[in-house]
């Protein structure tokens, strides 16, 4: 493993959780396709200018979200991560976790898609990964 892949995708995490949206966005192909399992934007969404709006939207919601990569595995042009997500609600001193996986494809530097699943172990049987 050259781990190049999972470098695109810890950049893009880490420009995200610094608000640098230019930064992640030129990791990710113009044509970037986001599924999303559940809540207000569930569905499949596709380019890059669309899942940057949406992911500002979700976030609008919170003082702080911060997502770290707890676990991370590399097959192939997949990156699978289980992450940890550090939330605290807009006007609220009250924070709180949740654990999601995502699977990330990654391409000659740049991702071209992202699936999200609300429970961790699901993303990591999707891609046949036992942990």
């Amino acid at each position: 493993m050259s781990g190049e892949n999972v470098e695109v995708v810890r950049s893009i995490y880490a420009a995200i959780n610094r608000g640098d949206w230019d930064a992640a966005m030129l990791l990710v192909d113009a044509d970037f396709e986001i599924t999303i399992q559940r809540g207000p934007n569930a569905g499949t969404h596709r380019g890059r200018d669309l899942i940057q709006t949406i992911l500002k939207d979700q976030r609008t919601a919170f003082d702080e979200w911060i997502v770290e990569p707890e676990q991370v595995f590399e097959s192939g042009d997949q990156v699978v991560v289980v992450v940890k997500s550090l939330l605290r609600p807009k006007g609220t001193d009250a924070g709180f976790e949740t654990r999601n996986g995502h699977i990330w494809t990654v391409r000659d530097g740049v991702a071209l898609s992202l699936r999200g699943f609300p429970n961790p172990d699901d993303a990591l049987e999707s891609a046949g990964i036992s942990a």
